[in-house]
């Protein structure tokens, strides 16, 4: 079994957010792998900071945030149809209010179909171990499963989330909304690493 050093543990608990303790079982119990100690942690239903950051794509109207969960801060880009359009004060909130909604919620992915399928499926592996270590009947953890699957796309998928100053509308209605208003389509959206 490897020695578990308290700077591990610390890198650890950096890296999820996780109590120090928690941290400690997880890492013994991964004999000492850090990626492995994560996926203990969260088959353990025990929720971690995810650590990213992103800009957004190429054409468009610009907006930078600056957040103090990210070092860098959030640039986004948002495209529409015409320089028209981008010159409207309604676009330009609306491409401030994605940025700030970026910057606090942290999204990984745009919409559900971006989710990389290794992801999807090692989330899904996460969860039913986590229904399972929480004493669910086996034949009630894939209904589970796909339950806590939803709330995963919720929290990593851009066009998913809960509008931050909104919580009742999702980005994704966000920009329907706005289409509807204007007859035009705005978003065009990616994410990528900084």
């Amino acid at each position: 079994m490897a020695e578990i050093s308290a700077a591990l543990v610390k890198q650890l608990r950096e890296r999820t957010g996780a109590g120090m303790m928690e941290c400690k079982s997880a890492l013994t119990e991964a004999n000492g792998d850090l990626a492995e100690a994560e996926v203990v942690l969260r088959k353990r239903g025990i929720a971690f900071r995810r650590q990213k950051s992103l800009a957004l794509d190429e054409a468009g109207r610009w907006w930078i945030v600056h957040s103090r969960r990210r070092p860098a801060g959030v640039l986004v880009e948002v495209n529409c149809e015409s320089d028209f359009v981008a010159r409207t004060d309604d676009f330009v909130e609306l491409v401030r209010d994605i940025a700030m909604h970026i910057a606090a919620a942290d999204p990984l992915f745009v919409r559900r179909e971006d989710v990389d399928p290794a992801i999807l499926e090692k989330e899904k592996e996460i969860q039913r171990a986590r229904a399972l270590n929480e004493g669910k009947p086996e034949k009630m953890a894939d209904k589970i499963v796909e339950g806590r699957m939803a709330k995963f796309y919720e929290e990593v998928c851009l066009y998913e989330q809960p509008f931050v100053k909104e919580n009742t509308i999702t980005i994704d209605q966000l920009n329907q909304d706005q289409n509807r208003q204007t007859g035009r389509e705005h978003l065009g959206i990616a994410l990528r690493p900084l």
